[in-house]
């Protein structure tokens, strides 16, 4: 059985990584299943931003190789780094004004997935139909 492979990388997510990193800690290295529940109990935002990413990349491999069992499709690497950052100011005092940054991130998921077995038993079944 062969290891397939694919991924999903979700840009300009409105979140600092450092919170979105938290939430895609909890689901690093389990499979995509138990991934989508963990996500959908999570109580935060970046937990839908995430979640999106996860079900994007098993989509993703889903589509290219048709030959995949769901079962075992895990999260092979899941990574947040952080974004493009738009430079915003607050009014202040005095006619002052205060810079800040507002922050985004990017998420990349990988995940990984068995090609199901192929049945021996169709093909010899297959084989002698065609010898008679």
């Amino acid at each position: 059985m062969a290891t397939k492979s694919a991924h999903a990388y979700i840009k300009g997510v409105d979140s600092q990584p450092r919170k979105v990193s938290i939430v895609a800690s909890l689901v690093r290295d389990r499979y995509v299943a138990d991934a989508i529940v963990i996500l959908e109990n999570t109580p935060r935002r970046a937990a839908k931003a995430v979640r999106k990413a996860i079900e994007s990349a098993n989509a993703n491999l889903l589509n290219t190789n048709s030959n995949i069992d769901t079962k075992t499709i895990a999260i092979n690497r899941i990574s947040v780094t952080a974004g493009t950052r738009m430079r915003r100011y607050v009014p202040a005092s005095r006619g002052r004004a205060l810079p800040y940054e507002k922050i985004s991130s990017n998420i990349f998921v990988e995940v990984v997935g068995e090609e199901k077995a192929k049945k021996t038993a169709e093909k010899a079944d297959k084989a002698e139909k065609e010898k008679k």
